[in-house]
């Protein structure tokens, strides 16, 4: 799912435009997974760059923390444990190629039907 002359994927949608151009390589309803981590997620917001406080990045510990300068993923994720919300640079995720849903609670209130891998989108974001 690309996004229009790099525009954030909600702009997209009929919402705001980000001040900043986006260059995310993957898009809204679009099922991804963790390169290392064991989970999965649907894509529901982007950031174009690291956008969390200060003390939620320093705890990330110093050996795996990502760029900032680089979109970060908002995803409702799953694991064995259950759902959640994740929040994933660009370069931790790789397209999920199962094939297979994600079981979120929350994915009926954003997406619609499930299509060759990835989710549609219910209704415009803001």
């Amino acid at each position: 799912m690309d996004n229009p002359a790099g525009q954030a994927p909600n702009a997209a949608m009929g919402g705001q435009a980000s001040v900043h151009p986006i260059h995310a390589k993957y898009g809204l309803g679009q099922v991804l997974r963790h390169r290392t981590h064991r989970f999965r997620g649907v894509v529901f917001d982007v950031d174009p760059s690291y956008s969390r406080t200060e003390d939620w990045y320093q705890a990330i510990p110093e050996h795996s923390r990502p760029r900032r300068d680089q979109p970060f993923y908002h995803l409702l994720a799953e694991n064995d444990q259950g759902a959640y919300v994740a929040y994933v640079s660009e370069q931790n995720l790789v397209p999920d190629t199962s094939g297979q849903p994600v079981d979120h609670p929350d994915l009926g209130d954003l997406f619609g039907s499930f299509e060759d891998g990835h989710y549609l989108l219910q209704a415009p974001l803001n």
